[in-house]
């Protein structure tokens, strides 16, 4: 237990610029406080006491704005930044060494039975109001692009953008997107080739113009 602390607070000592100190995450850091909180639900879930690991989930939210359900399996050395809104369903699953931001979900779609949330896998980060939604999978090594809403899989080494989130492969390259933390340089296709066409029409409109001054 102590290990695992300890290998968490490195953690967001190593992604998060404005920590100063191990002792300042364990004190003061939210999404720290969320995680610990939720392996003492866990363990209620678990062994057959709903109910107390409700309780213990709900103190949570209200100390932390995290709300992450007692039913959800979460892995080693997940960092939380600020956390303010994120909610985790109940068959969530979230792998190792992920990285999420405030305003995060991983939900359902409110049709489902058994398995309705997401699996996450390992190195995924998953940007700020971003919203996973769905009984499939994310892959290892994934990025989720700030605001994309994700209904579908995500294979692994890929980014995630858009509303409906689109999947851009990154094709033959490994990525640890939870370290580089990187919510911004997100190239989204569908935008570029919207931005070729644009092009192409300015072009025929620039033809079109100097064939009607020739006629003239």
């Amino acid at each position: 237990m102590f290990d695992d602390l300890r290998e968490t607070i490195a953690a967001y000592m190593a992604r998060d610029p404005a920590a100063k100190s191990p002792l300042e995450v364990f004190f003061l850091y939210p999404g720290l406080k969320a995680t610990r909180s939720h392996r003492k639900a866990h363990w209620f879930y678990t062994h057959n006491m709903p109910l107390i690991a409700r309780f213990i989930s709900q103190a949570s939210r209200r100390r932390t704005g995290i709300e992450i359900h007692p039913g959800a399996k979460i892995g080693k050395r997940l960092v939380i930044d600020h956390g303010m809104g994120i909610v985790i369903g109940e068959t969530a699953e979230i792998g190792d060494d992920c990285l999420l931001y405030h305003g995060v979900t991983l939900g359902g779609t409110g049709k489902e039975t058994g398995k309705r949330h997401p699996t996450i896998g390992n190195n995924v980060l998953i940007g700020t109001g971003a919203k996973v939604l769905g009984p499939f999978t994310v892959g290892d090594n994934c990025r989720i692009a700030a605001n994309s809403v994700v209904l579908g899989e995500v294979p692994p080494n890929s980014t995630a953008v858009g509303i409906p989130a689109r999947v851009v492969k990154v094709s033959g390259q490994k990525i640890d997107y939870a370290s580089e933390v990187d919510q911004i340089t997100v190239s989204d296709p569908m935008a570029e080739e919207l931005a070729a066409m644009r092009k192409q029409l300015e072009n025929i409109r620039c033809i079109s113009q100097t064939i009607d001054k020739n006629a003239e």
